[in-house]
């Protein structure tokens, strides 16, 4: 099969082309991100390839349809950017890859919390400036201290493990409780998670139900001082409240990997540019936040996953055997 990957950054090529063996698919390489605007240089590709930040709305899809695109291949878990309807509608396919190396993502997690705890990120610069005073940098013992999930699935799952294992109670928040978390945390409604935890940590998807999850509602019934880490989806988290909750004190430590309107600003160097999101670059005024660029699945292990399970969609879609983790939309 012909197919255009988009939003292609050099680690994608090395990881895609090792998976495409034999090289039994024709891989086209584009950097640009998949919108209404670039969505003809897919004409005559049987397959796009595309990110979190493509666009796959119905005015892209209705292009990609009219080009011959039959299969749009997501190298990633989330679907939310795709307009589900309209491909079933003009019969697109659409695959994804329901998970990579869930240990990837929940590690980042637990390294954006130890990084805020003992404010190392701070440190390292203080040093390199010849300033070894510790005054700022004050943490707290993990040991003993309440960490709050929210989304007991893979991810959130190792994550909670982790924390365990450093002597945390772990208490949790999910419509389906998992069965193996049962030693080792204790599920309880959102409010009680909210009302007891010193760290809480996002690991849910975006859902109607989940978007702007903390909210002011919610960040005013959280501990003083909480810390909450997201490396879930950008939208569950509602970013002026977040803000508010910082400057006000309620919220004493943020992690972020992904951001509610990342989609002009993640995976790009904007270095000699002016950044114009004003609420993120507020964000990043906070001595206390400290924000990663959706960086969390960045493994090696995980971009072969990826890497490996686009390509055995794309097998599957072609060949009408073997395994297509398919997306539909909710009838």
């Amino acid at each position: 099969m012909r197919i255009a990957v988009f939003s292609a950054k050099p680690y994608d090529r090395t990881f895609i082309t090792r998976a495409n063996a034999g090289e039994r698919h024709s891989l086209s390489f584009l950097e640009a991100r998949l919108t209404a605007d670039t969505a003809p240089l897919a004409n005559g590709f049987d397959a796009v390839c595309a990110f979190v930040n493509d666009c796959l709305d119905a005015t892209v899809l209705e292009q990609l349809h009219n080009g011959g695109t039959r299969l749009v291949a997501l190298r990633s878990a989330g679907f939310n950017h795709v307009d589900l309807a309209t491909a079933e509608r003009l019969g697109i396919t659409v695959v994804r890859v329901p998970a990579y190396s869930p240990h990837a993502v929940a590690e980042h997690a637990v390294a954006l919390v130890l990084s805020l705890n003992r404010m190392t990120y701070r440190a390292y610069n203080r040093v390199r400036e010849g300033n070894f005073a510790l005054d700022g940098l004050l943490g707290f013992d993990l040991h003993g201290k309440a960490v709050g999930v929210i989304g007991t699935g893979h991810i959130g799952l190792i994550f909670a493990d982790i924390m365990h294992g450093f002597g945390c109670r772990v208490v949790a928040s999910d419509p389906f409780p998992s069965p193996a978390a049962k030693s080792f945390v204790e599920y309880v409604p959102l409010a009680t998670l909210f009302a007891s935890a010193d760290i809480i940590s996002l690991h849910c998807p975006l859902t109607p139900e989940t978007h702007h999850l903390i909210n002011a509602d919610a960040i005013a019934q959280m501990k003083e001082g909480v810390m909450l880490i997201n490396t879930g989806r950008g939208r569950v988290v509602d970013t002026q409240a977040v803000i508010a909750g910082l400057k006000s004190g309620k919220i004493g430590r943020l992690g972020l990997d992904v951001y509610e309107e990342e989609e002009q600003l993640f995976f790009e160097d904007l270095s000699q540019g002016v950044i114009d999101d004003d609420q993120f670059m507020r964000l990043t005024t906070f001595h206390n936040v400290l924000i990663t660029g959706h960086q969390a699945f960045f493994t090696a292990e995980a971009l072969t996953n990826i890497a490996e399970t686009t390509l055995a969609n794309i097998d599957a879609f072609e060949s009408g055997s073997g395994t297509m983790h398919r997306v539909v939309s909710a009838k």
